[in-house]
């Protein structure tokens, strides 16, 4: 009996991420050059950006290249305010830190609500400044 209560736990479990996963709004940018998401090196490309719920509401956001089918699975570090401009477009968008020809993934809008997502990223040297580069996302079917 207790092996039944687990494997029917087990079961509903992945049956709560399935629905999640099939539910997540997802997105597609283009992207022109490469860039680090987490511990990745991602090419330029265009790409699937979902935003997958968990049960806690906390965001999770999965970023594959369409053509690569190389993949990412990030959880923001914290929200933080978003450009005033943004919600009053509702465009949704990917911000991306670059110093020195190397661009990081920053922040992630997704063009509702008052605040973005930000990414842990390595942070410029002291004599190195980050230009931020802007990417819209459009809304998309996923894979």
């Amino acid at each position: 009996m207790k092996k039944l209560t687990t494997k029917l736990m087990i079961a509903t479990a992945a049956l709560v991420v399935a629905a999640g996963v099939a539910s997540a709004q997802t997105m597609t940018a283009s992207i022109p050059f490469e860039f680090r998401a987490g511990n990745r090196v991602m090419e330029p490309g265009t790409y699937w950006v979902g935003n997958l719920q968990t049960l806690s509401g906390a965001p999770i956001y999965r970023i594959l290249n369409q053509e690569s089918h190389k993949t990412v699975v990030l959880m923001p570090q914290a929200p933080v305010d978003r450009e005033k401009a943004w919600e009053a477009s509702g465009q949704a968008k990917l911000v991306f830190a670059c110093t020195s020809g190397s661009c990081a993934l920053a922040e992630i809008y997704t063009g509702s609500g008052s605040h973005a997502y930000s990414f842990r990223r390595s942070q410029p040297g002291k004599d190195e400044i980050a230009v931020l580069k802007v990417i819209p996302l459009q809304s998309g079917k996923g894979e």
